[in-house]
């Protein structure tokens, strides 16, 4: 009978201990943040402090750099990031590809962080002048709303122009051989390219665009872990208010993780939006346009509905 009754207690205590192990690694989740050279992540991910604020409950962050939006979303839809920062466009692209993803959070817009840049001896004047031209963007990136909306003001459409799709890195280099006459590009590449090859910007995005950054998860993580969620905007609305205040500081811890001298950190930093919010009926219904936009033009094969993508915080949170 004792020897009975200690294997009961045995078996009890393995699957107490079984159990405890499991919610152990429950709670150990990892973290897994894509982000770009720019922007507010990246003094994020200097600080430290998400990492220190994450592990007192047990979650690890990993940090993945993308060269942009459409990349790092390809990443979220494969699963390899749970979370990230892109501007206003690749989200549609990825939400027309059937990406599960949500929009968590915005920063404030920055219309003047991204334009239409033209070499600096170029005898183009305006936007209308680009009929006919090769034009270099990142197909699906916050730029290609931004192209779309200036050739409309100037009386054109998409098919007016000859697009070239090529990443950021790929996209200055056929800019400074010349083999494409306009430039569609975001800051900090739009800044560098102002003061190192004297690039004139034809057209920013005042006037046109809102040009807001996103922060977007995978569904599954963020309906699984929303504090985890919760507690990132939290930091990175904490790094944005110090970087509005402190735009000097700001500049000289960002140019170094940027690898880009002051001066153009500088242009780069002031004409950012910061501080992330949660997402409002009337962003909503802007980024609806903007699917709207490319599901007309056919550089989406269907028609979306935003509303469907958008995170709900917790109560707790949402009042703040």
């Amino acid at each position: 009978m004792r020897t009975a009754t200690l294997r009961r207690g045995l078996v009890a205590l393995f699957a107490a201990a079984l159990s405890f192990g499991a919610i152990t690694q429950a709670q150990a989740e990892t973290l897994r943040i894509g982000y770009q050279k720019y922007g507010t992540l990246v003094l994020l991910k200097s600080r430290g402090t998400l990492e220190k604020r994450l592990g007192e409950q047990g979650v690890d962050v990993q940090w993945t750099e993308f060269p942009g939006g459409p990349q790092l979303l390809e990443g979220l839809n494969v699963g390899s990031v749970d979370f990230g920062v892109t501007g206003e466009t690749p989200p549609v692209f990825a939400q027309a590809a059937g990406a599960d993803l949500v929009y968590v959070a915005h920063e404030p817009p920055a219309p003047t962080g991204e334009a239409i840049l033209v070499p600096k001896d170029s005898k183009i004047r305006s936007v209308a002048e680009l009929k006919g031209k090769k034009v270099v963007l990142n197909k699906g990136s916050n730029v290609h709303y931004l192209l779309v909306r200036a050739l409309e003001d100037a009386g054109l459409k998409y098919g007016d122009i000859q697009p070239v799709y090529l990443p950021p890195s790929d996209a200055r280099a056929a800019f400074e051989r010349g083999s494409v006459d306009a430039w569609v590009i975001w800051d900090p590449f739009l800044s560098a390219a102002e003061k190192q090859l004297q690039a004139r910007i034809l057209r920013d995005g005042q006037g046109l665009v809102d040009n807001h950054q996103f922060y977007l998860a995978t569904r599954t993580f963020a309906e699984k872990h929303p504090q985890v969620i919760s507690a990132l905007v939290e930091e990175i609305r904490t790094v944005g208010e110090w970087v509005k205040g402190n735009e000097a500081q700001a500049t000289t811890q960002v140019a170094p993780l940027l690898g880009l001298p002051e001066d153009i950190a500088k242009l780069a930093v002031e004409r950012q939006g910061y501080g992330a919010l949660f997402i409002s009926p009337q962003v909503t219904e802007a980024q609806q346009k903007i699917a709207d936009t490319f599901a007309d033009l056919k550089l989406i094969p269907k028609r979306l509905s935003v509303k469907d993508v958008i995170w709900t915080p917790p109560a707790k949170v949402a009042r703040q």
